[in-house]
């Protein structure tokens, strides 16, 4: 059976051997990607981070996810912060079976959505038997 329950599951900083010009930390978002017959589905939850600030590339096989937030609060003296600003970064290896022209990203309360479709050459097909 499998468990249903909620799992709190903590931001992961990221070490990089590349210098950053922001004191900020980086994230690697937390991924979720599915397969159907048609396309590969990413979710990634980039909380804070709006499409001004959201980058994705594809350079031959590297899909690269960047993302940047800022808190913007109140004047005063911040008494207590729970959530801390950082950057989001993530690559992946993309498969050569993916159509690159394709590819559909939308960004939803934070949550981005990327759809990366098979080619056609890809897909499963069904061979016809024919009696002889």
């Amino acid at each position: 059976m499998e468990n249903k329950d909620l799992q709190v599951v903590e931001k992961q900083e990221v070490l990089s051997s590349a210098e950053n010009t922001r004191k900020v930390p980086v994230f690697a978002p937390p991924v979720d990607i599915y397969e159907s017959r048609e396309a590969l589905t990413l979710i990634a939850d980039m909380p804070g981070v709006s499409i001004e600030n959201l980058s994705i590339d594809l350079d031959k096989d590297i899909l690269t996810i960047r993302g940047s937030t800022s808190v913007e609060g109140a004047n005063g003296r911040t008494l207590l912060r729970e959530y801390a600003p950082g950057d989001y970064y993530r690559q992946f290896t993309v498969s050569q079976l993916i159509d690159r022209d394709k590819i559909e990203a939308s960004m939803k309360d934070g949550v981005l959505k990327l759809v990366l479709p098979k080619s056609e050459s890809a897909k499963p097909k069904r061979i016809e038997v024919k009696a002889s």
